[in-house]
Formats: structure tokens, C-alpha cells, sequence
């Protein structure tokens, strides 16, 4: 197997190619939540299909994950990549301008299933094409994807005040991806024909990636974390909010919360690679998850940035698995076999999250229950991470 680029594509190259991918791999599921009320209005929405929209990142990117490394091995991971690109653009481009609800869901899932694509193949992308420059792309890949979510949840709402629609914020979206189609085409164009580019290719282990230990650490890592996030993202805003924040207050809290995750994002890749032993950040991690809903159990309105800022730490967690995809795998197919089962099974788990978390709220009236039980959560999420973060490799658990 070749470790290094293939013949002509350089570093830059790979660079841009990254940049332009990862940061459109968010924004499809994140810029929903600021208009929702106006989709609703304007397509007539009940209260179950919106549901159903908000759910439908978590479930894409489960499911059409699932199914991406597959796909690569019939078509090759850059094509696949282009494809879901392909797929995103043509559904976030189209759905503003339907008005039928279930036109509008049609669509907005095969923008997602493209992006759920790339979420899986990207890192198998690096560790093919990365070269000696790995853990650089791995960074940008990490960064972008984080930067991608923030500036998709919060230009829309301004987007669509500036702009005068709905529609039309939402559509801009679909031409940022629009500018990453050109280059991962041709790059397609360009691999389409290399064995290397191919997942069945070169002397990867054989076995399921079920078996290996790492792995499964890494889903339950992934899957707590994600679950975390999307918790986060829809009631930690409402968490201040009752405790008697200010709405501006609340969500700039919330954005505070976000923007860590981008330190994390660039700090991540490169531990992993330098640091002598991981185990001391991921106690850290799980002591601030702990640390920051206890804090908002019993203080929440009294230094509410510290709550925000302990669980962006804690959130480091995310950018740290996702570095671990290419770092902890020797063989592309199996950092796309990583990649494919830690990613969909996470995205399963965390999309349970927020709908339990509102049902208990419901029937407990309050958030005492709710932020104790996440709060514990810590127990599993620092097992696993402990576990996830030994200096070992996939490649060699499956030969085992």
C-alpha cells in the first residue's frame, strides 16, 4: 500500500480539497434549528414532521453512513466522496424551493445521506492520500467540521432577515457546497482508475471491526459525546433560559460552548501523535463533563460561563475520536471500516438523546433529573475514552 500521495497531487491540493469538503459537511443539519418556526410556517408543518425534520441528521448520518463503505468499494473512496457532494448540492439547492412538506424531507435526507457519505469517507481520503502530512489534514478535517456547524447555526437566521426569506438562507448553503464540486470532481475523474483508491485493495486484515476492542471504546465514546452535543445544541439554551437568563445571554452562552470545540479541533490530531499518554485528558474530560451539569444543577445562573465553558472542554472528546479514525488504523479500508461503524452506531445513540431528555424533562418539571443523569453519563464516557486512547492499532486487534 502506498503511504504517500499519488503521483501530482500535492499537499495544497489535499489541503483545499479537505477545507472545501468538511466544511460543508455541517451545515445542512445545522442551519434548520434557527428557522424552524418559518419553516413551519411556510410549508405547513405539524409538530410530528418537524420532529422529523430535527431528527433526520442523526438517522442520515446513521443509516447513509452505514452503507458509505460499501459503496466506496464499488466506486472508490474520491468518487464517493464527490458523489455525496453531488447528492448534498442537489438537495440543498432544491428544497427551498418546494412546497410540500414531504418533498421538502425528501430532500433535505439526500442532502444529508451525501453528507453522512463524507463523514465516513474523509478519513479513510487522508489516510490514502494524506502522505506525511496526516496529522495536518487530520486537523483542518477536525476544525473545518466544527467551524462548518457554528457559522451554519449562526448566519442562517441573520441570512434570512438580510436576504428576506427562508428559502433563500437555506439556499445559500447548497452553493457553498456548489464551490467544493469542481476540484472533488476532477479529483474523482482523476482516482476513478486507481486500484489504491479502492477499498478491496492492498493486504488490510481480515475480521469484523465488531471484534476489535478499540473500536467498540471509540463508538461509545463517540456516541456519548455526540449524544452530549446534540443535548447541548437543543436544550442547553432552555436549561439558562429557565434559570432566568436572558435569551441573547443564553445563546451567546451556547456559541461560547461551540466555539471551544474548535481549540479542541486544533489541538486534538497532534496529541494524539505527541503526547506520551492520553489518559490524563480524558480523566480531565469526564471530571468537566461531571463538573459542568452539576454546576448547572446547583448554580446555573451563577457563573453560567463556567458551565458552558467546563462541557466545551469535555467536548474536546469529539475532535480527539475523530483524530483517532486515521491514527489508530495502519490500512485505508480499515480506517473506512472504523470510520463506518463508529460514526452511524454513534449517530444512532445520539440521536436518542435529545428526545429522552425532553420526555423526562416533561415529566419531572425541571432539569434537576435530567442534568444528574448526564452528569453520570461521565462514567461510561471516561471508561470508554480510557479504553479508546491506548497506543494500539485497529489493523493489529483484527489480525488477533
Amino acid at each position: 500500500m502506498s503511504r504517500h500521495p499519488p503521483p501530482g497531487l500535492s499537499t495544497g491540493v489535499a489541503l483545499v480539497a479537505i477545507v472545501l469538503v468538511s466544511v460543508n459537511l455541517r451545515p445542512g443539519a445545522s442551519t434548520v434549528g434557527p428557522v424552524l418556526a418559518e419553516i413551519r410556517s411556510g410549508l405547513g408543518l405539524s409538530g410530528g414532521l418537524a420532529g422529523l425534520l430535527t431528527g433526520l441528521p442523526g438517522l442520515c448520518f446513521a443509516l447513509a453512513g452505514g452503507l458509505a463503505v460499501a459503496f466506496a468499494r464499488r466506486v472508490g473512496i474520491t468518487v464517493g466522496i464527490a458523489l455525496g457532494l453531488v447528492a448534498a448540492t442537489v438537495g440543498l439547492l432544491l428544497r427551498p424551493g418546494t412546497g410540500t412538506p414531504w418533498v421538502f424531507l425528501a430532500l433535505s435526507a439526500l442532502a444529508l445521506a451525501g453528507m453522512a457519505v463524507g463523514n465516513v469517507l474523509v478519513p479513510a481520503w487522508i489516510k490514502r492520500h494524506g502522505g506525511g502530512h496526516q496529522v495536518a489534514l487530520a486537523t483542518v478535517y477536525g476544525t473545518a467540521l466544527i467551524v462548518g456547524a457554528t457559522i451554519g447555526q449562526a448566519l442562517t437566521a441573520p441570512l434570512a432577515s438580510s436576504l428576506g426569506s427562508w428559502q433563500r438562507a437555506l439556499g445559500v448553503w447548497g452553493l457553498l457546497v456548489l464551490l467544493a464540486l469542481p476540484l472533488w470532481v476532477g479529483l474523482a475523474l482523476r482516482e476513478r482508475r486507481d486500484p489504491g483508491d479502492h477499498l478491496d485493495s492492498g493486504p488490510a486484515p481480515a475480521g469484523r471491526i465488531a471484534t476489535s476492542p478499540t473500536a467498540v471504546a471509540m463508538t461509545v465514546l463517540f456516541g456519548i459525546q455526540s449524544m452530549h452535543a446534540y443535548v447541548q445544541l437543543g436544550w442547553l439554551p432552555q436549561v439558562y433560559r429557565d434559570a432566568g437568563l436572558s435569551a441573547d445571554h443564553a445563546g451567546a452562552l451556547a456559541a461560547l460552548l461551540s466555539a471551544t470545540g474548535i481549540i479542541g479541533a486544533l489541538a486534538m490530531p497532534t496529541l494524539i501523535v505527541r503526547a506520551p499518554s492520553l489518559l490524563p485528558y480524558v480523566v480531565t474530560f469526564g471530571v468537566l463533563l461531571a463538573g459542568g451539569y452539576g454546576g448547572l444543577a446547583l448554580w446555573p445562573a451563577t457563573v453560567p460561563w463556567l458551565w458552558a465553558l467546563m462541557l466545551g472542554v469535555a467536548g474536546f472528546a469529539f475532535p480527539l475520536v475523530i483524530a483517532m479514525l486515521p491514527a489508530r488504523t495502519r490500512h485505508p479500508q480499515v480506517t473506512a471500516q472504523l470510520s463506518g461503524f463508529v460514526q452511524p452506531v454513534g449517530y444512532l445513540v445520539a440521536a436518542a438523546g435529545p428526545v429522552l431528555v425532553g420526555m423526562l424533562h416533561e415529566a419531572t418539571g425541571g432539569w434537576n433529573a435530567v442534568l444528574v443523569l448526564l452528569a453520570l453519563t461521565a462514567v461510561p464516557f471516561t471508561w470508554a475514552g480510557l479504553r479508546a486512547s491506548g497506543s494500539v492499532y485497529v489493523d493489529d486487534e483484527l489480525r488477533a
